[in-house]
């Protein structure tokens, strides 16, 4: 299949996982985001479970995307008050 899309390998937590990508650069940023949250729990909770570390990881970064979310809305707002 050739749909533009290219397979890497990438490595989180120090498990590497084979991903299919067009977008190889976006990909790397969301790794290394994902890698680095699970790091910081994994350190600051002192677990090693994988997986409790990773639904840490993954409801930090989403609570991060809310407050983002929130704030871009609040701009938008602001903005159409200022029209």
């Amino acid at each position: 299949m050739n749909d533009g899309s290219e397979r890497i390998e990438v490595e989180i937590l120090g498990e590497v996982y084979r991903l299919r990508t067009d977008d190889r650069d976006s990909l790397n940023k969301s790794v290394k985001k994902v890698d680095e949250t699970m790091k910081e729990i994994q350190k600051n909770t002192r677990s090693f479970a994988g997986s409790r570390v990773a639904v840490l990881a993954a409801l930090k970064i989403a609570e991060e995307l809310f407050q983002l979310k929130k704030d871009y809305d609040e701009l938008l707002e602001l903005l159409d008050e200022n029209k």
